[in-house]
């Protein structure tokens, strides 16, 4: 029996281990590929330690939740085996579910830019109506998905972008990469409260990866000092860093012309996803935003999940 190296899931309490497992075989209708570059994203970890729907029911299991892979026709193409993992050197997937990657694009730095960069450019691009010339607020924006919205922002177009978040030196370099106006984060209420207001009042979008009590402040900040009640504001929750769930006033929702909405797998249709990944990794392989990559050997797996990312930068397994 042929073998391949891989990350293998042993167990939801460590990280995943450099193992020799069976190569994999295609069943009618399945594509064998080869794994060239895979990222380790805050989702990737959450799976392998079972925190995450799709993590597996059994074990073992191979880690990894997308990989850059070369089909059998020598292309690349960028996959997502959600379930199935793609930690290994060859794995197989379905031929429809492969998204081609245009020449001479780095998997390396696909892999660790794509997970970023989808939540904010699925949410501007599908789940509402934005235009170009519009503003929008990152509520958030010193996370590495965050970081990336205000990219992803400018570079569908918008006229205005605001980042909000906590740590000043990233909301410093935010500001030299593009960034309109930031603000800080603090625990003083009263000051983020200010600044919000100051800065966002009529902003068209707001990207949140925040939630709980702190958007709860920023909600109130945001539509206090609106002057354009009828022009619509689009909240759109995309992480919870801050909370699962929030306390949102009816006297807001009738005073403006406000909506709350998510944004993430589940409320977008797959062709509509399938269509917008292909235009963000053309976006990508053409210079249009990145994610720096920090790689990793396959072998050094255990060191790469403790690994922790610097701002602007993602773990990368490399194979």
């Amino acid at each position: 029996m042929s073998t391949i190296n891989a990350a293998v899931v042993e167990s939801f309490d460590e990280p995943p281990h450099f193992r020799s497992v069976p190569a994999p075989e295609a069943a009618p209708g399945q594509e064998e590929v080869e794994v060239l570059a895979v990222g380790v994203h805050p989702a990737t970890r959450g799976i392998a330690a079972g925190r995450h729907y799709t993590s597996p029911k059994t074990l073992p299991a191979l880690a990894g939740a997308d990989a850059v892979v070369r089909r059998e026709d020598g292309s690349l193409a960028f996959v997502m085996p959600m379930g199935s993992g793609s930690l290994a050197e060859r794995i197989v997937i379905d031929p429809a579910s492969a998204i081609p990657v245009p020449d001479g694009a780095d998997p390396a730095v696909l892999a660790a830019t794509m997970n970023p960069a989808l939540s904010s450019w699925t949410a501007l691009r599908t789940r509402v109506p934005f235009q170009a010339g519009q503003s929008v607020l990152v509520h958030g924006a010193t996370g590495n998905a965050g970081s990336t919205a205000v990219k992803v922002a400018k570079h569908l177009g918008a006229g205005r972008v605001i980042a909000a978040g906590r740590n000043r030196s990233r909301l410093d370099e935010l500001a030299a990469e593009g960034a309109d106006a930031v603000v800080q984060l603090t625990p003083d209420e009263d000051a983020t409260a200010a600044a919000l207001a100051e800065a966002a009042a009529n902003v068209d979008v707001v990207l949140d990866y925040v939630w709980g009590p702190p958007t709860e402040l920023a909600m109130r900040a945001v539509l206090g000092a609106r002057t354009e009640h009828t022009r619509l504001l689009d909240w759109v929750q995309i992480g919870g860093m801050g909370g699962d769930a929030i306390t949102v006033s009816g006297h807001a929702l009738r005073s403006n012309a406000f909506r709350i909405l998510g944004s993430g797998f589940g409320a977008v249709e797959m062709d509509v996803m399938h269509r917008e990944f292909t235009e963000l990794i053309a976006a990508i392989a053409a210079g249009g935003m990145a994610v720096r990559p920090h790689p990793f050997p396959l072998e050094k797996v255990e060191e790469a999940w403790a690994h922790q990312d610097d701002p602007g930068e993602r773990t990368v397994i490399l194979l």
